[in-house]
């Protein structure tokens, strides 16, 4: 049974600038990117991933995000995130002087972390905690996330211990959360209640942030057991889209727009506006040219509006 307090409100992270676009094949314009974000933060958004500073041979998607961040619009309301792997791409990152946040990952199994960022897991939570010490350095924070948390494409079942052990190292380095990623989506809501309990316990006082991948259709249900089990902070891709180019099989995040809806719906305050984000999941798909897979989006609106006005 959970000892998590009631949930009243989370943090919402809007992740489809990059984690929703690495992915896909199709190069999307600079300007398309900008326009995401701007439409992400029209709807509420206030933390957004907004690129990697990856190699761009590997992840040609990202290779213009010195442009996206020079094109950044000026926000001191909003955070803007930048996803590095390691102390050269941080370096990036803080050289243009728009990343407010440095996104560090580690992973939770060897084969994974070798294909991810050629290095061991080991060695990809000593990088992890470098990352957040040189963003502190610069006058940034960091937040810091372990990838393949619920299971890997390469060893399959990942072990609880071995992730609560990482993230109570991560903690020591003082980033602003601990995430624990479903890179495959193979979680299921019982071993979500479990591990985000024993993680919270392990890296109390920080958060505990969830990011989950939809790619068995278990998404929305983690997210639910997560924020029931005292996961303060949730990631989101608008549309549904996403995927991992280093993980066999990894499809799309879970929809920004059906966790915002999912979560108001039951009590629980995310900040953001979910008309304005049905909005921008339609321009999304129109820029993508086919429809995506989130699901609010494609139903009629729920409540009505003319019965939104007579209450």
């Amino acid at each position: 049974m959970s000892t998590a307090p009631s949930p009243t409100a989370i943090e919402f992270v809007e992740v489809g600038p990059r984690d929703g676009l690495q992915n896909e094949k199709t190069l999307i314009s600079t300007a398309d990117k900008l326009a995401l974000i701007q439409l992400a933060i029209g709807a509420g958004a206030r933390r957004i991933e907004v690129t990697s500073f990856v190699n761009p041979k590997k992840v040609p998607q990202m290779a213009d995000a010195d442009a996206v961040c020079a094109g950044l619009p000026l926000r001191d309301d909003v955070t803007y995130i930048g996803l590095v792997m390691n102390l050269r791409g941080a370096e990036r990152a803080l050289a243009t002087g728009r990343i407010d946040q440095l996104g560090a990952v580690c992973v939770a199994t060897d084969r994974f972390a070798m294909a991810n960022q050629g290095q061991t897991s080991d060695e990809s939570v000593e990088a992890a905690k470098a990352i957040v010490a040189l963003a502190k350095d610069h006058g940034r924070t960091a937040q810091v996330t372990i990838g393949a948390s619920f299971g890997c494409p390469f060893e399959g079942e990942v072990s609880e211990d071995r992730v609560v052990a990482m993230a109570a190292r991560l903690a020591e380095a003082g980033p602003v959360e601990v995430a624990i990623a479903d890179t495959i989506g193979v979680g299921n809501p019982a071993q979500v209640t479990r591990l985000v309990e024993r993680v919270r316990q392990a890296v109390n006082p920080l958060p505990v942030r969830v990011h989950f991948h939809n790619t068995r259709n278990t998404g929305l249900a983690n997210v639910w057991a997560a924020v029931a089990a005292g996961a303060s902070v949730v990631d989101g891709a608008l549309g549904g889209l996403g995927g991992c180019p280093f993980a066999p099989g990894a499809a799309g995040n879970v929809p920004s727009e059906d966790v915002v809806y999912m979560l108001e719906r039951a009590g629980v305050s995310t900040g953001m506006d979910l008309a304005r984000m049905v909005e921008a999941s339609h321009w999304l798909a129109g820029v993508m040219d086919r429809k995506l897979p989130g699901m609010v989006a494609q139903a009629p609106v729920f409540p009505k509006v003319e019965e939104l006005n007579a209450d």
